[in-house]
């Protein structure tokens, strides 16, 4: 195969960079950017640009508006009552099902190193980015393809407004119940496995909801 082949296609790659600007909160909710300034920003042409828009408003996580801008869309509190819920019964069973392997719980030990480091030097962007690298490595090891899809699509809803909330309070109170899961690993305790990710993702959705009530997202 040669080298060319190998590389990824230009359209998955502007859709993951846009992703992941949704994701880590780059793109805050209720802020409008146009189609030009993210074909800027991202590097790319229109077309990629427009593919990576389409796929990420079917996913909920970018809401087309006129005059050609999009926008992030606010999390309602009946909007986080639905995606709490969602993320609380599909993830904390995911984690369940993960294979677990002594190299899986090196990565995974190495991940909660970052997220660790991140939350000491009261880095937002590196705390959501290593705990979203934790969490999903951990899914990944399920071998649940549709459950795995529909988490990423719930992170998506979830994560910008984490951001904000994290980026108010620092790093140093987000949640991590990290130790708890590599500690029913190591005994093999998938029910413990689960049961630690359940509290760390219902952490963060108290976290938020909290802000919503505040009127602070």
């Amino acid at each position: 195969m040669t080298e060319d082949a190998r590389k990824i296609p230009t359209h998955e790659v502007t859709y993951t960079r846009l992703r992941d600007m949704i994701l880590f909160g780059v793109l805050e909710p209720g802020q409008p950017v146009t189609i030009q300034g993210l074909t800027a920003g991202l590097g790319a042409g229109m077309t990629p640009v427009r593919e990576a828009i389409r796929r990420l408003a079917a996913e909920g996580a970018l809401l087309p508006q006129g005059n050609r801008r999009v926008t992030v869309p606010r999390l309602s509190a009946t909007d986080l009552d639905q995606v709490a819920f969602a993320r609380l019964t599909i993830e904390p069973h995911l984690a369940g099902l993960a294979v677990v392997t002594p190299a899986l719980i090196a990565r995974l030990e190495a991940l909660d190193s970052l997220v660790d480091a991140a939350i000491r030097a009261d880095d937002v962007s590196g705390y959501l980015q290593s705990n979203h690298a934790f969490h999903f490595a951990l899914y990944e090891a399920a071998g649940a393809g549709v459950l795995l899809d529909m988490a990423r699509s719930l992170w998506l809803r979830f994560g910008p407004s984490l951001r904000v909330v994290s980026s108010q309070s620092g790093a140093t109170s987000l949640p991590d119940s990290h130790k708890e899961a590599l500690a029913a690993m190591r005994a093999g305790d998938a029910l413990g496995l689960s049961a630690a990710m359940q509290r760390d993702i219902a952490q963060g959705v108290e976290q938020v909801r909290a802000a919503l009530q505040r009127g602070e997202i």
